[in-house]
């Protein structure tokens, strides 16, 4: 196969949702080098977790031969998720076109609103990241 060919299945259409659930542990807390800041969900978490929700659809799509790569990653934080809370994402499919998908993803706690954040993603032939890659060494 030619290392540009994507043959990524077309099995979703805009609007199309995924849910991820995640319990807020002592490693999603904001902490630094420094030491900790805030015993609260730490942004950085936040996005790390946005991303899955929305990568839930790139590993539907992929080929065997395929992986996804982000390709942008934005965060607005509304308000503050605790130790132990349970925080829902919901990521919905806002764009497709070729091998890219871009979702608009919404993070709660109860109806509290923590997070609205966006993603994007590419399918790429893994021989074509791996020597990508490789020339960056």
């Amino acid at each position: 196969m030619h290392i540009c060919s994507i043959n990524m299945k077309s099995i979703f259409k805009l609007g199309d949702k995924k849910q991820f659930t995640k319990v807020i542990g002592l490693s999603d807390l904001a902490e630094f080098e420094s030491g900790s800041v805030h015993k609260v969900y730490g942004t950085f978490a936040l996005g790390r977790d946005a991303e899955w929700s929305s990568r839930l659809f790139v590993l539907e799509m992929k080929e065997d031969d395929e992986e996804g790569i982000g390709t942008f990653l934005n965060i607005t934080h509304k308000s503050p998720a605790l130790l132990g809370d349970t925080v829902v994402f919901e990521a919905y499919i806002s764009k497709l076109e070729k091998n890219s998908i871009d979702c608009t993803v919404t993070a709660k706690v109860g109806e509290r609103i923590i997070a609205e954040c966006s993603t994007g993603q590419k399918i790429i032939a893994k021989e074509k990241l791996n020597l990508l890659f490789e020339s960056l060494k």
